[in-house]
């Protein structure tokens, strides 16, 4: 059965972000868990350390610390939603968190999504007002079991990459 639900986690980013990275909408687990990417077995925080050449966050505060000390922000795309457990495909009566708030007031240039429900909802929603396409990254959810770690580390390389091109000029 569907349930109507409102995204509980505030947005990360400060004025000095460079990179937007938004999944769509936190699962049951990371409901429970009180932050993103909160499943055992989501991937996303290991992809993450990894390519950014950092220790792998465990709490709350390290995970923001690591966002924000690489000049990147983190939200998801739908603010409110029709959802059954963690199905993307089951999403209805989306409405859509205010992405302006981060890009009007930081260095936002690339907005990566998180899975391609994400990349869906962001062109459909967003893209427009936004004026920045989307790059669509594999999701690192544990449902997403075809893309092996070393696959997603190498998708996910582009994150490092686009930070350290900026850091150049």
């Amino acid at each position: 059965m569907k349930e109507q639900v409102i995204h509980p986690f505030p947005k990360i980013f400060n004025q000095e972000s460079r990179i937007l990275i938004l999944g769509s909408f936190p699962s049951p687990k990371s409901r429970e868990q009180g932050f993103y990417y909160g499943h055992p077995k989501n991937r996303f925080w290991k992809v993450l350390a990894v390519v950014l050449e950092e220790d792998i966050p465990k709490t709350r505060e390290e995970k923001e610390r690591l966002i924000l000390k690489n000049h990147l922000a983190l939200w998801d795309v739908i603010k409110s939603c029709e959802i059954k457990g963690a199905s993307d495909n089951s999403i209805t009566n989306v409405v859509v968190n205010p992405l302006t708030e981060i890009t009007n007031n930081s260095k936002v240039q690339y907005i990566f999504t998180v899975g391609k429900t994400a990349d869906k909802l962001y062109r459909k929603y967003c893209q427009e007002q936004i004026k920045i396409p989307s790059i669509c990254l594999p999701s690192t959810s544990p449902a997403n079991c075809a893309v092996s770690f070393e696959k997603l580390v190498e998708n996910y390389q582009k994150v490092s990459e686009l930070l350290h091109k900026n850091e150049k000029k």
